[in-house]
């Protein structure tokens, strides 16, 4: 296990009827900006929740924040913030709104050009307290540092990471979950499950604990995520869905241990270039990255295939090959059984993607990825073919 330091500062409430708790989380004399995206929150009730819980505070809203936040829409909240002389920021929403919010709340502070944060890594020095009213389980962006913000006038989306920008708290209430359309909770279950698998599928250094929780949470994401689909009313399905997708991405299951990303950097491309969401993109790319990169992760694509899949290689008397293509086949299978396309070709989508996705790499210097940086642009075309 590699060295590392740990720490998650984010206070959770988790449960039904929580929304109330942001009353006393948030001090009085704050000047509160409420984000949001397209307004569903008024419809299903979290909005006036939200609205007498802030009830003697002073907030103003901006709503609009759409999936992919960009910069163009974020940049107007920005001005709303110093014009306003904001001093806290609370997202309610998905992942999207959360890290829309978390670049608000780095950029209002920032000294320069926001968008340098993600393009030039810039280091945020502060940025305006934040914090989350989640409506969607998938991203993990309620309790931890990272955002993803997209640039549409350069088709660029990018990422960044700060202390500065970890929300001070979380209200996950599971019931949010009855109000969402299928395919939201499809992209949730498909994207916490991409979370784990990028942190946990690369190669072994004795972390049996992350292994071990990180397997954990596959092993739930898989059972309760399929129940999910078939059920929203199941309860216990719905909890266990929210706290697989906050786990999966809180720092724990990748602290001291070896980390990917490669599935996300090429996703990221197809998503700025052709407006997939976001786990649709990776549950195209994940697959064939297993597949193309076998040879580097076969001992935890064993692994993985023996304790989350019940697959051994002595199932198909010792062939390495075929128990990974089973592994891999059945890693498609969950996909689909959670409502989920794997290849190009299902979203009217064929080879004259790969070029571009090649090209967009490139100019962002994304010419090496992966645990090892050798998910080289020979590898991602075999990946992108290989998922047409």
């Amino acid at each position: 296990m590699f060295n590392f330091t740990y720490s998650n500062p984010t206070r959770i409430h988790f449960g039904e009827q929580q929304i109330a708790k942001i009353a006393k989380e948030i001090p009085q004399s704050a000047r509160v900006l409420v984000t949001y995206g397209g307004g569903s929150i008024k419809s299903n009730g979290i909005y006036q929740q939200v609205e007498q819980a802030l009830s003697n505070h002073t907030w103003f809203e901006f709503s609009g924040i759409e999936p992919n936040p960009s910069l163009e829409t974020l940049a107007h909240a920005i001005e709303l913030v110093n014009k306003e002389g904001i001093d806290y920021i609370l997202a309610v929403g998905g992942g999207s709104v959360i890290d829309g919010s978390k670049f608000i709340a780095a950029g209002a502070h920032f000294d320069g050009e926001p968008w340098d944060i993600l393009a030039k890594q810039a280091k945020v020095t502060s940025a305006i307290d934040l914090g989350v009213v989640l409506t969607l389980p998938a991203t993990g962006s309620e309790s931890n540092s990272f955002a993803v913000v997209s640039k549409k006038a350069t088709n660029e989306k990018l990422a960044f990471g700060s202390e500065h920008v970890h929300p001070k708290f979380a209200v996950l209430d599971p019931s949010v979950i009855n109000s969402l359309p299928q395919k939201q909770v499809t992209n949730g279950i498909v994207d916490a499950f991409v979370h784990v698998m990028e942190q946990y599928l690369t190669y072994p250094v004795d972390a049996k604990i992350q292994d071990r929780f990180a397997e954990g949470i596959l092993l739930t994401l898989m059972a309760d995520g399929i129940k999910l689909i078939n059920d929203r009313s199941d309860e216990k399905a719905r909890a266990n869905v929210m706290w697989s997708a906050t786990q999966a991405l809180n720092g724990l299951i990748g602290a001291g241990v070896p980390q990917d990303w490669a599935t996300h950097g090429i996703g990221h491309q197809i998503t700025a270039l052709y407006g997939l969401d976001h786990a649709q993109t990776l549950a195209i790319v994940l697959p064939r990255m297993m597949s193309v990169m076998r040879a580097e992760k076969q001992a935890k694509l064993l692994q993985y295939g023996e304790r989350v899949l019940a697959i051994t290689a002595e199932q198909f008397n010792g062939d390495i090959d075929k128990t990974i293509d089973a592994i891999i086949d059945k890693t498609e299978q969950f996909f689909a059984s959670v409502e989920m396309k794997t290849r190009f070709s299902q979203y009217q989508l064929g080879e004259d993607v790969i070029e571009p996705i090649i090209a967009q790499l490139t100019q962002l210097k994304m010419t090496k990825m992966g645990e090892n940086q050798t998910v080289t642009l020979d590898k991602v075309k075999a990946i992108l073919t290989a998922s047409l």
